[in-house]
């Protein structure tokens, strides 16, 4: 069963094709990643996947229900941790998760135990009464994944989930996705433009570049199209061949 179904998706920002024709399918229970440089399309996908954009046409299903459609149901499904949740500094983490799953209409007799645990499972219990402000980056990435994870979602959406991160946090996000995965049914989408994060988390990928699909499908697909089985220059070789050049190092794109 696909968790995500998306069919001949285009998305026009005036003359700036954001999404040209994109037809792809995320199988349910698997980790999937969404590779491309800057303005490939990536985060205007997300935002039509969670109903925050229309597309001009085609159309997108999670979990089989047309996403204009769904309304609270889609709510509910899906999980989205935004590159910057933007979090009022002056709340305390657990302030923060209280409100939060007030609006994800968490039923009061639930809602502290909901926000204890989304805590947990992100290692923020002794962070919970201390101000956001002071929060680092990793953080605060960990209490926006607390945020999408109080619905109890089956999709969960991660957009560019570690920029910024230091190796230490980048790590202990890994960690927590990797556990996620263990112990929940749980169908996880991650944009990025880290090539080792692909690696590390993915069984299957997709590679958008100037809002067109160059490739989906399994991770170990991908690598053995590059020359020496990598994922980098099978990635290089997709973008040349887009753009009519010879294959060279994209620094947007992190090995």
């Amino acid at each position: 069963m696909n968790a995500i179904q998306t069919t001949d998706l285009t998305k026009r920002y005036g003359d700036v094709v954001a999404l040209d024709g994109v037809s792809l399918s995320v199988e349910a229970g698997t980790t999937f990643g969404l590779l491309g440089t800057n303005g490939a399309g990536k985060s205007t996908l997300f935002r039509m996947l969670v109903g925050h954009l229309t597309p001009d046409s085609g159309n997108v299903t999670v979990g089989g229900r047309d996403v204009t459609d769904a309304g609270h149901e889609l709510r509910e499904a899906v999980g989205y941790v935004p590159e910057d949740a933007g979090f009022p500094p002056a709340l305390t983490g657990r302030e923060v998760l209280d409100y939060q799953a007030r609006i994800r209409g968490v039923p009061r007799a639930e809602r502290a135990d909901r926000v204890a645990a989304a805590l947990g499972t992100v290692g923020l219990d002794d962070a919970a009464d201390r101000r956001v402000g002071g929060y680092s980056n990793g953080m605060n990435r960990r209490l926006a994944l607390a945020s999408a994870l109080l619905a109890r979602p089956t999709l969960l959406l991660l957009d560019e989930p570690t920029a910024g991160l230091d190796p230490l946090g980048v790590a202990e996000f890994h960690r927590i996705l990797e556990r996620l995965r263990e112990e929940a049914d749980l169908t996880v989408v991650i944009t990025t433009h880290v090539l080792a994060e692909v690696e590390a988390l993915c069984d299957d990928v997709a590679v958008l570049h100037q809002g067109n699909l160059r490739f989906s499908g399994a991770v170990d697909d991908l690598r053995e199209m590059g020359e020496s089985g990598d994922l980098e220059p099978a990635f290089r070789s997709l973008i040349a061949d887009a753009e009519g050049r010879e294959p060279r190092a994209t620094p947007e794109v992190q090995r």
